[in-house]
């Protein structure tokens, strides 16, 4: 069975953009092309819950696992 789909939470997309860091380099040391950085933070795509990119994009910014996803 797959898990559903989520989308990247209000609380880390804001984190991400009011951040004066290069999109580019917060994408690469996630481990993740710009472009899915991009994508995740327009929900152009969605992302599993757990995913270990945006957990170290929650560590990064301060924020719980459990706070990085939203449906």
């Amino acid at each position: 069975m797959r898990l559903p789909r989520k989308k990247l939470s209000r609380k880390l997309k804001r984190a991400i953009r009011s951040s004066n860091e290069d999109l580019y380099r917060i994408a690469i040391e996630a481990g993740m092309h710009p472009s899915t950085l991009s994508r995740f933070l327009n929900d152009a795509r969605g992302v599993k819950e757990g995913d270990e990119r945006v957990l170290k994009l929650a560590e990064r910014f301060g924020i719980s696992p459990e706070e990085a996803f939203e449906e």
